[in-house]
């Protein structure tokens, strides 16, 4: 199955997310990618921010998710992009400390929709494909 039937501009990785639902400084320039109509989330985004949302106790979860998939289109991990992932885990790793599966992910899929990450996690600020917010 080949994904790129459909570009997106933006990939909205985690860090932006909480920092959207935040209100803070770094949750407004991620608000200009969000409210656009043309980013998308992947779906291994929603997995770590459940986990959050739970480690905390945050209780707005099910808002907060309803919200991401009426702005963003939900990317599920399919062959295309978990190969890609391994390959890209595998290469950063080498020179990325904690760099980890799910970042390879949310790369892959960016790079699978020749689109950038909105992020402000330290392990993508020298990776072309990152928007540092």
């Amino acid at each position: 199955m080949n994904l790129m039937v459909t570009n997106y501009e933006s990939v909205i990785d985690s860090y932006a997310w909480i920092e959207y639902f935040r209100g803070s400084s770094s949750g407004q320039k991620a608000k200009e990618f969000i409210e656009r109509g043309s980013a998308t989330t992947s779906a291994i985004t929603l997995a770590e921010l459940q986990e959050k949302y739970l480690r905390e106790k945050w209780d707005s979860f099910e808002l907060d998710l309803k919200f991401m998939t009426t702005k963003t289109s939900v990317i599920m991990i399919d062959q295309q992009i978990s190969i890609l992932a391994g390959r890209l885990n595998y290469e950063n790793k080498k020179r990325i400390k904690n760099w980890g599966m799910a970042d390879s992910i949310v790369l892959a899929t960016a790079r699978i929709f020749t689109a950038k990450v909105v992020t402000g996690d330290p392990h993508f600020r020298d990776l072309k494909d990152a928007i540092m917010i």
